[in-house]
């Protein structure tokens, strides 16, 4: 895998997976099939150890058939095993203890509030949420952070930062020079996941 670190990122639009969805695989390669500048974040709460890294497997073969970069949530053995980057959530390990073992590979953060912005140092990318309210998420009772919540917490950040929660081609205007987004169900659960990213990269590229 071709290190980033230290140079602009390769991508703009983040698809994480939402497993709950029918024929996830298959949608995810129909979205890349928009083309470059797309990456994949493998998240699947609850799942079994065996699960999770066959899952990983999947996706990093129609990764590397696409040449789109992957991250794995949380797991460091199992971005190590499937050579993937790793994503760190506010609870997971400190970026200072995974960095050592990631040469060459992008870690990114998620990032809530000021404190977590404060100590995104070290990182590649940041995803701040909830931007607006998540589509894939109906129950999350956090308030969004909007437009002023969001570049609020940019400013803080070392590092660049994508949109997550309730993004669409329609809001990426909204927030302004946007370096990237991330989203599930914008891309995935649409009814044409390779029209709603080149939608959502297009605006992408206009912001």
């Amino acid at each position: 895998m071709n290190g980033e670190r230290g140079a602009a990122l390769s991508f703009r639009l983040l698809l994480i997976t939402d497993w709950r969805l029918a024929e996830l695989p298959a949608r995810i390669a129909r979205a890349l099939e928009a083309g470059p500048g797309i990456a994949v974040q493998h998240r699947h709460p609850g799942a079994p150890d065996r699960l999770f890294y066959e899952e990983a497997l999947q996706l990093a073969q129609a990764c590397a058939k696409a040449q789109a970069p992957l991250f794995i949530n949380r797991r460091l053995d199992v971005a190590l095993a499937v050579d993937a980057h790793l994503h760190l959530p506010s609870t997971g390990l400190r970026i200072a203890d995974a960095r050592p073992h990631l040469p060459g590979r992008l870690i990114s953060v998620a990032v809530h509030d000021e404190d977590e912005a404060r100590a995104a140092t070290g990182a590649d990318l940041a995803l701040v949420s909830p931007v607006f309210a998540p589509g894939s998420k109906p129950l999350d009772t956090r308030p969004p952070l909007g437009a002023p919540g969001w570049n609020r917490l940019c400013a803080l950040l070392p590092c660049p930062a994508f949109a997550l929660g309730g993004v669409d081609a329609g809001r990426v205007p909204t927030l302004g020079a946007l370096p990237g987004a991330a989203v599930i169900s914008a891309v995935l659960g649409a009814d044409d996941p390779r029209e709603a990213c080149a939608a959502l990269l297009l605006a992408l590229r206009r912001a």
